[in-house]
């Protein structure tokens, strides 16, 4: 026993691996049926499938040796799939009819009804889960949501501002050929592109810190509140080293497309018609691959050291903690070997991919847990059940008798 574990136990800390005791194979059999559905049925089974893979996940995840449960029924998940997707075909038929006042607006309100679909997602999601039969619950206020997510109306302002700037800088896709853009409207045109980017990057890394504090701060297990020690600046470095890894990939990637355009214009000089036809066939699938090539280790990267700062630093009250000792290296040599085999098998080696990531992920977490398990599941329980009545007298749905 290190000294760390007997510290733990002098302190009376029981410490419990969370464990997956799912296989790729089963889940194998979950996802292709799903798929087929799916596609049978026009997406419209999109929200059933997503609950099979939600209960399949949750209920080969064993934290403390009891599984959890995702008990969402299937009419509320249909029901906001259906509203979603209905918004989503009047923002395209609004976008693909040119009426761009209408796409703007719709762009502006979505953004602003964006974190209430989240927090009404995060409500859905937590008091759907159980464990030991407790449910998860997510308390935060609708104002506490909206300042979470004001990065969100940010972004659709700085986008909409652009898109605006640009076409009066721009002339209509139409217009004769004499009334080109000037080199000057190219410039700024370009100078607010990177600006729009760059202000969209970094709404985006305050909006995964904003998020995932909420959500652990305001998410509730038997009436017990969530702690929270990251600060935002740890996200900022996690997405700037992130960002170098993809600018160092995006070389890589140019360098070989390259290559590859020097290989195609060697096929061109010296006649060889068919593999020269072969290559320019495959050309555009290549630049698909090499994009997704150069981002995968970027993406896998940082969502492994947010995975770990995360886990690292948030606990249950005073009663539990959680540490993860998630390899990032690993991880992302994980990610780009699951790339490569689903692309070498036409995207059927997908959901072993997924089980195989999920499980290092999951597998990396240890509970610590201060005094006895059942007796800290029956406090939760009870204090669930207090936490309940309170709310029901306060809505009048006291029961009687």
């Amino acid at each position: 026993m290190d000294e760390g574990s007997r510290l733990r136990a002098a302190a009376g800390i029981d410490a419990y691996r969370v464990a997956f005791t799912g296989s790729g194979g089963e889940y194998f059999r979950v996802w292709i049926v799903n798929l087929l559905l799916t596609v049978v049925t026009f997406g419209l089974y999109t929200p059933l499938a997503r609950r099979r893979t939600a209960r399949y996940f949750y209920g080969h995840t064993v934290v403390a040796g009891s599984p959890l449960e995702f008990t969402a029924a299937r009419g509320r998940m249909v029901l906001g799939f259906v509203l979603l997707a209905g918004l989503y075909v009047a923002f395209k038929v609004a976008e693909e009819t040119d009426q761009q006042v209408v796409t703007l607006l719709m762009l502006v309100g979505g953004s602003a009804l964006a974190p209430y679909f989240w927090g009404s997602a995060m409500r859905f999601r937590m008091s759907c889960t159980r464990w030991r039969g407790v449910r998860l619950q997510f308390s935060a206020s609708w104002p506490q949501v909206y300042r979470a997510g004001w990065p969100m109306l940010v972004m659709a302002l700085v986008w909409a501002a652009f898109g605006a700037v640009a076409a009066a800088l721009l002339p209509e896709p139409g217009a004769p050929r004499g009334q080109g853009a000037s080199a000057e409207a190219i410039g700024a045109v370009i100078a607010l592109l990177l600006g729009a980017l760059a202000a969209s990057a970094a709404c985006a890394v305050v909006l995964d810190f904003n998020a995932k504090c909420l959500v652990v701060l305001h998410g509730r297990i038997g009436g017990q509140q969530g702690r929270w020690k990251p600060e935002l600046s740890d996200f900022f470095r996690i997405w700037l080293a992130a960002a170098g890894l993809f600018a160092a990939c995006v070389l890589g990637v140019a360098l070989a497309a390259g290559a590859f355009a020097a290989l195609l214009a060697g096929g061109l000089r010296t006649g060889r018609t068919p593999m020269t036809m072969s290559l320019l066939v495959l050309l555009p699938l290549a630049v698909i691959l090499l994009m997704v090539a150069a981002s995968a280790p970027a993406r896998a990267y940082r969502q492994a050291r947010v995975f770990r700062l995360v886990w690292n630093n948030i606990g249950v009250s005073h009663i539990a903690r959680f540490k993860s000792r998630l390899r990032v290296r690993k991880y992302v040599f994980l990610r780009v070997r699951n790339l490569l085999l689903t692309v070498l098998t036409l995207g059927f080696y997908r959901p072993f991919a997924l089980v195989s990531e999920y499980r290092m992920r999951v597998e990396s977490v240890t509970l610590h847990v201060k005094g006895s398990l059942d007796q800290l599941a029956g406090q939760l329980a009870r204090e669930e059940q207090a936490l309940g009545d309170a709310i029901a007298g306060a809505v009048g749905l006291d029961l009687v008798g």
